[in-house]
Protein backbone atom coordinates (compact mmCIF):
# COMPACT_ATOMS: atom_id res chain seq x y z
CA UNK A 1 0.00 0.00 0.00
CA UNK A 2 1.61 3.42 -1.03
CA UNK A 3 0.52 6.67 0.71
CA UNK A 4 0.31 10.03 -0.51
CA UNK A 5 -1.15 13.43 0.17
CA UNK A 6 -1.84 16.16 -1.77
CA UNK A 7 -0.27 19.76 -1.36
CA UNK A 8 -3.02 21.14 0.33
CA UNK A 9 -3.29 18.28 2.77
CA UNK A 10 0.43 18.06 3.65
CA UNK A 11 -0.11 22.17 5.02
CA UNK A 12 -3.33 21.08 6.63
CA UNK A 13 -1.15 18.21 8.33
CA UNK A 14 1.57 20.32 9.03
CA UNK A 15 -0.63 22.87 10.83
CA UNK A 16 -2.46 21.25 13.23
CA UNK A 17 0.45 18.35 13.99
CA UNK A 18 -0.83 15.41 12.20
CA UNK A 19 1.81 12.80 12.19
CA UNK A 20 2.31 10.60 9.39
CA UNK A 21 2.24 7.88 11.79
CA UNK A 22 -1.61 8.42 12.78
CA UNK A 23 -2.50 9.06 8.32
CA UNK A 24 -0.63 5.63 8.20
CA UNK A 25 -3.06 4.00 11.34
CA UNK A 26 -5.94 5.90 9.07
CA UNK A 27 -5.45 3.87 6.05
CA UNK A 28 -4.44 0.57 7.62
CA UNK A 29 -8.22 1.00 9.54
CA UNK A 30 -9.52 1.49 6.17
CA UNK A 31 -7.73 -1.84 4.80
CA UNK A 32 -9.18 -4.11 7.74
CA UNK A 33 -12.81 -2.84 6.60
CA UNK A 34 -12.98 -0.21 9.52
CA UNK A 35 -14.19 2.56 7.52
CA UNK A 36 -15.87 5.94 9.06
CA UNK A 37 -18.03 6.54 5.77
CA UNK A 38 -18.11 5.51 2.24
CA UNK A 39 -18.55 8.59 -0.36
CA UNK A 40 -18.37 6.98 -3.52
CA UNK A 41 -16.20 7.67 -6.15
CA UNK A 42 -13.26 5.85 -4.50
CA UNK A 43 -13.48 8.05 -1.40
CA UNK A 44 -13.84 7.23 2.13
CA UNK A 45 -13.76 9.22 5.50
CA UNK A 46 -11.67 8.46 8.41
CA UNK A 47 -11.31 10.05 11.41
CA UNK A 48 -7.60 10.87 12.55
CA UNK A 49 -7.02 11.41 16.53
CA UNK A 50 -5.53 14.97 17.23
CA UNK A 51 -1.49 14.76 19.04
CA UNK A 52 -2.55 13.35 22.81
CA UNK A 53 -6.26 12.72 21.84
CA UNK A 54 -9.16 10.31 20.34
CA UNK A 55 -10.39 10.08 17.08
CA UNK A 56 -13.65 11.57 18.01
CA UNK A 57 -12.11 14.78 19.14
CA UNK A 58 -9.91 14.94 16.54
CA UNK A 59 -10.08 15.00 12.43
CA UNK A 60 -12.13 14.15 9.49
CA UNK A 61 -10.03 13.44 6.39
CA UNK A 62 -11.11 12.70 3.21
CA UNK A 63 -9.33 9.70 1.08
CA UNK A 64 -8.91 8.76 -2.31
CA UNK A 65 -8.74 4.85 -1.36
CA UNK A 66 -7.84 1.42 -3.36
CA UNK A 67 -6.95 -1.36 -0.97
CA UNK A 68 -4.04 -2.94 -1.45
CA UNK A 69 -2.97 -0.46 -3.74
CA UNK A 70 -2.86 3.58 -2.58
CA UNK A 71 -4.33 5.96 -0.47
CA UNK A 72 -4.16 9.77 -1.58
CA UNK A 73 -4.57 12.13 1.58
CA UNK A 74 -7.01 14.99 -0.09
CA UNK A 75 -8.63 17.03 2.58
CA UNK A 76 -8.98 17.11 6.30
CA UNK A 77 -10.87 19.12 8.84
CA UNK A 78 -11.96 19.87 12.31
CA UNK A 79 -15.28 18.63 13.15
CA UNK A 80 -16.00 21.85 14.97
CA UNK A 81 -14.90 23.67 11.93
CA UNK A 82 -16.91 21.55 9.44
CA UNK A 83 -20.20 19.91 9.84
CA UNK A 84 -21.02 18.40 6.63
CA UNK A 85 -18.97 18.93 3.17
CA UNK A 86 -21.12 20.12 0.64
CA UNK A 87 -22.23 18.07 -2.55
CA UNK A 88 -20.31 20.29 -5.42
CA UNK A 89 -17.22 19.79 -2.95
CA UNK A 90 -17.82 16.06 -2.67
CA UNK A 91 -18.00 15.96 -6.51
CA UNK A 92 -14.83 17.98 -7.14
CA UNK A 93 -13.15 15.51 -4.55
CA UNK A 94 -14.55 12.68 -6.72
CA UNK A 95 -13.07 13.88 -9.78
CA UNK A 96 -9.81 14.58 -7.91
CA UNK A 97 -9.62 10.73 -6.52
CA UNK A 98 -10.13 9.58 -10.11
CA UNK A 99 -7.07 11.11 -11.41
CA UNK A 100 -4.76 10.00 -8.31
CA UNK A 101 -6.58 6.62 -8.41
CA UNK A 102 -5.82 5.95 -12.22
CA UNK A 103 -2.45 7.76 -12.48
CA UNK A 104 0.53 5.82 -13.62
CA UNK A 105 3.68 5.11 -12.24
CA UNK A 106 4.93 8.10 -14.67
CA UNK A 107 1.97 10.45 -13.04
CA UNK A 108 2.87 9.65 -9.60
CA UNK A 109 6.81 10.40 -10.40
CA UNK A 110 5.92 13.73 -11.83
CA UNK A 111 3.23 14.55 -8.98
CA UNK A 112 5.82 13.89 -6.42
CA UNK A 113 8.91 15.49 -8.07
CA UNK A 114 6.69 18.45 -8.72
CA UNK A 115 5.41 18.95 -5.00
CA UNK A 116 1.97 18.02 -6.07
CA UNK A 117 1.65 15.15 -3.45
CA UNK A 118 4.35 14.21 -1.18
CA UNK A 119 4.90 10.50 0.37
CA UNK A 120 3.81 9.70 3.77
CA UNK A 121 6.31 7.91 5.60
CA UNK A 122 5.72 4.12 6.03
CA UNK A 123 5.86 2.23 9.40
CA UNK A 124 8.61 5.29 10.84
CA UNK A 125 11.17 4.34 8.30
CA UNK A 126 13.12 7.36 7.59
CA UNK A 127 11.92 9.47 4.81
CA UNK A 128 9.44 7.00 2.67
CA UNK A 129 8.61 9.35 -0.73
CA UNK A 130 6.93 6.32 -2.41
CA UNK A 131 8.11 7.09 -5.16
CA UNK A 132 7.74 4.52 -8.07
CA UNK A 133 11.12 2.86 -8.99
CA UNK A 134 11.97 4.13 -12.60
CA UNK A 135 11.66 1.57 -15.21
CA UNK A 136 14.59 0.75 -17.44
CA UNK A 137 14.21 0.56 -21.38
CA UNK A 138 15.16 -2.46 -22.86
Amino acid sequence: MRIFKVKTFARFSRKEGLSDASLQEAVADAERGLIAADLGGGLIKQRVARAGGGKSGGFRTVIAFRSKDRAVFLFGFAKNDLDNIEDDVLEKLRTIAALWLDADEAALARGLDSGLIAGVKVDGKGKEKNKPERQTRR
